[in-house]
């Protein structure tokens, strides 16, 4: 079976490996409202989990250590007392600061709020 194009219309092209690893990071789920929040200044990790409602310490603590290991958040121990830790942007994680900024208005112009206050897929 022969396949045919129709004129003007290009064969689908394969995803830039770029994007598939930004997503592949930044696409998790709390991963962009944590870095939101870092975004401002450091924070401790209790007033990072309270800034963020319905993340449990368990997914903050996994996020923080991917974004830790993609070099874009850094753990800092005050050593007290009382011992706390905090966290902090990078560099490179500071960088993306226009991105997110960018983000924020597409959200609030192309995708509604639900009746929640979340967007349609964040409930």
């Amino acid at each position: 079976m022969e396949v045919t194009r129709e004129a003007g219309v290009e064969p689908c092209k394969k995803v830039d490996t770029a994007i598939t690893r930004v997503f592949g990071l930044l696409g998790k789920r709390w991963t962009g409202p944590i870095l939101a929040v870092l975004m401002e200044h450091p924070v401790h990790f209790a007033d990072l989990r309270r800034a963020i409602p319905g993340i449990s310490e368990r997914m903050l603590s996994d996020r923080l250590t991917e974004l830790g290991a993609a070099g874009l958040v850094v753990r800092e121990v005050d050593e007290g007392p009382p011992l706390r830790v905090s966290y902090r942007l990078t560099e490179s994680g500071g960088a993306l600061e226009p991105a997110l900024k960018e983000l924020r208005v597409w959200a609030e112009e192309h995708l509604p709020e639900a009746e929640d206050g979340t967007g349609p897929c964040c409930g």
